[in-house]
């Protein structure tokens, strides 16, 4: 069985060139850096018996799809150095599919079949499940993980049988879910707890307009409940994924049939975008959730995908204007979970409570922009509200530092080292063919 070395020549390089890239006044910058890059390699990877990779999400026992695979993305930078990078990102996508092959609509697993987790829930569980939620995104992740390190690398050898099986699971049920409520059997209750943990309807959620193209998900990134049923940016997500998985199925695989099938899906769902998603104003911006009767909701979370972060996951680029138009209400007291305080200024979630900025909207904001004193700004919040502790949190008092949530979150320490990478230049950007 593979392990996890203490030191790895190529990261230890890259650490060196955050720390040569940063001015001395700007060191514990870097230290952070260098915290937060070694801990997620030290404390949240796992290499299992079969050579797969289990990741911890931080402080809860279990891995979740859409963390693990954020949790690996600044590792990207050296993995074309490192084969041993490259063999956890194999293990990882390994573990992935064979997740998303026990059961697609949940999204967060067990290492192995001990019965932890929600088993309580009023939903299809099985031992190997921790949570089943089923949220666009995480069947998003893992793809964009995937196609990533192929273009970054050459790597191919994570595309298995068991990946193909896995995308066409990923297609089978992004169709079903376009008619949520005549085919789909996804239902998910739970008890005694806040409204944002379970469904209404008796598990099936709001009401949604079916066949408009566009694909409903019960849950946000955040594991919190859909108001309206079609998630806007996990649907510009999905589209992004779905062209993603037309690209590897025609040239890895030379599968023509499932290529195009993924590419009729995308462009399906894009069109539901533009006729359903976009609030057409004087200055138009895309909505946060629908429900294709008219009712729409504007706001954004912070976990990704977002609204703010559509140019991070391939949507469109930063300078896109509807994008624009957007990303300046999110950035407003428009969007009902954006936080002015005396020590943070940034985007919050319904997650946590109010008054509390996230580390990965900063972040994102940070990636989002080519304003460099923006980006600055951003990595300068993040490292001066940390409490002291040298690594990121989740939510964070906007006047008040002390007062956060999660002190152990590797997916925002990730998202620091994403933001250090890019502003020191250091970061390669996937030009988006898409628009």
């Amino acid at each position: 069985m593979k392990t996890i070395k203490d030191h790895y020549p190529a990261i230890d390089k890259l650490i060196d060139r955050v720390y040569s890239a940063l001015p001395d006044q700007d060191r514990r910058l870097a230290d952070i850096f260098k915290n937060c890059i070694s801990d997620t390699l030290q404390r949240t990877i796992e290499f299992l018996d079969d050579d797969s990779v289990f990741m911890l999400t931080g402080d809860i026992p279990a891995m979740w799809l859409r963390d693990s695979a954020c949790q690996l993305m600044p590792f990207l930078h050296v993995a074309g150095e490192e084969p041993e990078i490259r063999d956890i990102f194999l293990g990882l996508i390994r573990r992935q599919c064979a997740s998303i092959l026990i059961d697609p609509y949940a999204n967060a697993f067990n290492k192995e079949a001990n019965g932890a987790g929600w088993q309580m829930d009023k939903t299809r569980m099985l031992p190997e499940i921790w949570e089943r939620k089923y949220e666009i995104d995480s069947l998003c992740h893992p793809i964009r993980l995937s196609w990533t390190l192929w273009k970054e690398t050459g790597e191919t050898r994570q595309f298995t049988q068991e990946w193909k099986e896995a995308a066409v699971q990923i297609i089978e049920v992004f169709t079903t879910e376009q008619d949520h409520e005549n085919r789909s059997d996804y239902i998910f209750e739970r008890t005694d707890c806040p409204p944002s943990d379970t469904l209404p309807r008796n598990g099936h959620g709001t009401p949604v307009k079916s066949n408009i193209g566009l694909i409903w998900s019960g849950f946000r990134p955040s594991d919190d409940a859909c108001v309206y049923g079609y998630l806007i940016p996990s649907n510009m997500f999905a589209v992004v994924i779905l062209e993603h998985i037309a690209e590897i199925t025609r040239d890895i695989y030379h599968d023509i049939s499932l290529s195009m099938k993924a590419a009729e899906l995308a462009a399906e769902v894009e069109k539901g975008i533009h006729a359903y998603g976009l609030a057409k104003e004087e200055e138009p911006y895309y909505l946060y959730e629908v429900d294709g009767f008219g009712n729409s909701l504007f706001m954004d979370d912070s976990n990704i995908p977002s609204l703010l972060a559509m140019p991070v996951f391939g949507w469109c680029q930063p300078s896109d204007p509807l994008f624009m138009n957007t990303r300046k209400r999110i950035l407003s007291a428009r969007n009902p979970y954006y936080y002015e305080g005396k020590c943070l200024t940034g985007v919050g979630s319904p997650h946590t409570p109010a008054d509390y900025v996230w580390d990965i909207a900063l972040a994102v904001q940070g990636l989002t922009t080519d304003d460099t004193e923006e980006k600055y700004k951003c990595l300068r919040m993040m490292a001066d509200n940390d409490a002291g502790t040298g690594f990121m949190h989740e939510g964070i008092h906007k006047d008040d530092p002390t007062k956060y949530t999660r002190p152990w979150f590797s997916w925002a320490n990730s998202m620091y080292c994403e933001l250090m990478l890019d502003y020191c230049g250091l970061a390669k950007k996937y030009p988006c063919k898409r628009r």
